[in-house]
């Protein structure tokens, strides 16, 4: 196809565009791990840098005499990441394409049950209060999975729309003239179908699950059990107090400034690791999913 003038320009300029916005969003990932190596005094004097003033491994150092702690959190989040986010996307497909079907008897009221849970929530006591006297999940490892759960209605409503758009009806009436039970056409015809919706939802789960402290904080003071996040968090806290009160520090001269961009580089590793295989899935899915059924 040739293009003309006018469209070649447009082409360019949106090129550069397109250059100028992927250099702003590495740029901050850029100084995170400069900062994470740059030694702490040059970084008061200096400021940061994209390549390190004076290089430095202290902050990774103190982090490595931490491992102990931290392995095991990596362990609990990893666990809490996986089962969250599986559970989320059955829940979510489920009621999804339970609701994408046309003639279901009350569709129309759970589906506004579902958006209205998007605009309206029982507030942070009344939620605690449940989790902790009803559930009796607090200091146990289900306390870090299931309040997510139920703040799916999001997902639900973006299966339920690419389902409504992209599954044609004379399908699912096709497998059910020749004898196939829903739950034969929601494993066999609409999982299939649906996997770059799933795949988006899902990257959407696993980030919630992997960058969630607030349930920790909430519901969790057993120290075995803090996910990665919540603990690198009290790990900063503890290196903001102990630089204040240097004569708690037993003279250890600790990096402050470093291990704060430490602690942000080793929680977002697996998150930047794992999106490159999502995010061919992750665009088509939002885009399909986002339309009206």
């Amino acid at each position: 196809m040739i293009q003309t003038k006018q469209e070649k320009a447009f082409v360019g300029v949106a090129h550069i565009v397109f250059i100028v916005m992927t250099i702003f969003a590495i740029a901050p990932f850029v100084l995170l791990i400069s900062g994470s190596f740059t030694d702490d005094g040059a970084a008061l004097r200096y400021g940061y840098r994209f390549w390190p003033t004076v290089f430095s491994v202290d902050a990774y150092r103190y982090l490595f005499f931490q491992w102990e702690m931290i392995g095991r959190a990596y362990a609990i989040t990893i666990f809490v990441t996986v089962v969250g986010t599986t559970v989320s996307l059955i829940m979510a497909s489920t009621l999804g394409y339970a609701l994408a079907q046309r003639g279901v008897p009350g569709v129309r009221i759970i589906t506004l049950l579902v958006v209205l849970t998007l605009l309206f929530n029982g507030g942070i006591v009344s939620t605690v209060m449940v989790y902790t006297h009803i559930f009796n999940i607090r200091n146990t490892i289900w306390a870090l999975i299931v309040p997510n759960l139920m703040l799916s209605g999001f997902t639900v409503i973006l299966v339920k729309n690419y389902i409504q758009s992209n599954i044609p009806p004379e399908l699912i009436e096709a497998a059910v003239a020749d004898g196939a039970g829903q739950m034969r056409i929601y494993w066999r015809i609409a999982l299939p179908l649906s996997r770059p919706i799933l795949a988006t939802i899902g990257l959407l789960g696993a980030i919630a699950y992997w960058n969630d402290w607030v349930n920790g904080l909430y519901f969790i003071t057993d120290p075995q059990l803090l996910s990665i996040q919540l603990l690198l968090n009290r790990i900063n806290t503890n290196i903001r107090f102990l630089a204040t009160h240097p004569d708690l520090a037993g003279g250890m001269d600790l990096p402050t400034i470093s291990v704060r961009m430490a602690i942000a580089a080793v929680a977002i590793i697996p998150i930047v690791v794992t999106y490159p295989f999502f995010q061919k899935h992750f665009t088509a899915g939002i885009a399909l999913g986002g339309v009206k059924g």
